[in-house]
């Protein structure tokens, strides 16, 4: 799948993958900035943003639409940020082809099994069975207003800044009604495989890449046992925390993520 991508300065390559509902310009403000010293690529994932819609929505997909942005674009020794559903696909991609990387940032993930467990707990996959049942059950065709869909989007999803990310989704057809840019009913179906670790749980071989995985403090996303696992599968790594953030750390605090984020960048230079 060629995917939709917004590309940004000059210099060593930055691929950056945003998260399940997410799009590339959720990313928008994180790559001005490090499009100051880099080439910055941000990506739309299959079925999100402007990248074509499928069926099948699996981690080995992703990574293969990955690898034809790589081979397109021609990028080598390359950087990638993931976040979330993208870290999990840049681990994978990491594992699969480390000769393209310089370096790996995983922001608020787990990418791989604790034992039987998921990587996320039960609470969390119903969460998003919850959103993806409220976002199924909108009829964005009946509606007039974002102000509308917000409304009618509050009943299953109460939380205002998560409504608010979810709508951005949300585009003008040429009839004049709306409709969404995420493949909404695709990414519902495929809910579960997203959930499960990209990782294989027996890894034939390390991680050789340098990586930081960066928390979001509040996030239950990352916890003190997949923490202390992650030498199990990178053999050279740090954790970074930015404080007073949840999952979506990079808008929540953007000031203390970059700066994290630049001490790990250039100490691959170092």
């Amino acid at each position: 799948m060629d995917l939709f991508y917004r590309e940004m300065g000059s210099g060593e390559p930055i691929v950056i993958l945003h998260g399940l509902y997410g799009a590339s310009d959720n990313w928008m403000t994180i790559g001005r900035e490090l499009s100051k010293q880099n080439r910055v690529i941000l990506v739309d994932q299959r079925n999100h943003g402007r990248s074509p819609h499928s069926s099948v929505h699996t981690y080995d997909l992703m990574v293969s639409d990955l690898h034809r942005l790589f081979e397109k674009l021609s990028l080598q020794n390359a950087v990638i940020l993931g976040h979330s559903m993208g870290g999990k696909t840049a681990s994978l991609f990491a594992y699969q082809y480390p000769q393209l990387l310089k370096g790996l940032v995983i922001a608020d993930i787990i990418p791989f099994g604790l034992g039987e467990k998921l990587g996320q707990d039960i609470d969390q996959i119903n969460v998003h069975k919850q959103i993806f049942a409220g976002l199924l059950s909108l009829d964005t065709k009946s509606v007039s207003s974002r102000t509308d869909l917000d409304s009618a989007l509050s009943v299953s999803v109460p939380n205002k800044m998560v409504r608010q990310f979810l709508l951005k989704n949300v585009k003008r057809e040429d009839d004049g009604s709306f409709g969404w840019m995420l493949n909404v009913e695709a990414l519902s179906q495929n809910l579960e495989s997203l959930m499960l670790p990209s990782l294989p749980f027996d890894v034939e071989h390390q991680i050789l890449v340098k990586t930081q995985f960066i928390k979001g403090e509040k996030s239950p996303y990352m916890n003190a046992e997949g923490i202390t696992k992650i030498g199990n599968y990178f053999s050279n790594y740090r954790v970074d925390v930015v404080g007073n953030a949840g999952h979506w750390l990079h808008a929540e605090n953007p000031r203390e993520f970059l700066s994290v984020l630049y001490e790990f960048l250039n100490s691959l230079n170092g």
